[in-house]
């Protein structure tokens, strides 16, 4: 059973390879947008893997965030995702999903996950490239 209040914290210092420059959405050397999506989603599947059979997973299916305060290379950023609502069967999973650095939040929003069993997920992917 999925708890709803369960939480993820996850941290990383920025480095010049997690900044927009380096992502491609921005000019200047400060932590990326993406990397910041990425680390949110990361906290949430790792927060739901824990309640999860072998053979099941996670996909985002919806994120929804800003992005408020930008943080330097060199400082540590953290991202947390907090489950706020369970679907009746259990498949859709919502989070709370936050970032911040040592000065303050930087970013927040909400994401959506799907639960879903890995083999069958990836043969439908798979199957994309059959003519």
């Amino acid at each position: 059973m999925i708890v709803i209040g369960t939480k993820c914290r996850l941290e990383q210092t920025v480095t010049e390879e997690l900044t927009a420059r380096a992502a491609g959405s921005g000019a200047l050397p400060v932590f990326g947008t993406p990397f910041m999506a990425a680390m949110m989603e990361n906290a949430a599947q790792t927060c739901l893997q824990t309640f999860l059979e072998e053979g099941k997973g996670s996909v985002g299916t919806r994120l929804d965030i800003t992005h408020d305060s930008p943080t330097p290379v060199g400082m540590q950023v953290f991202a947390e995702a907090e489950i706020t609502h369970v679907s009746e069967n259990g498949r859709m999973v919502d989070f709370k999903v936050s970032a911040w650095d040592g000065k303050g939040p930087i970013g927040q929003g909400t994401h959506t996950r799907a639960v879903i069993s890995n083999e069958r997920f990836m043969a439908k992917c798979s199957g994309k490239l059959d003519g």
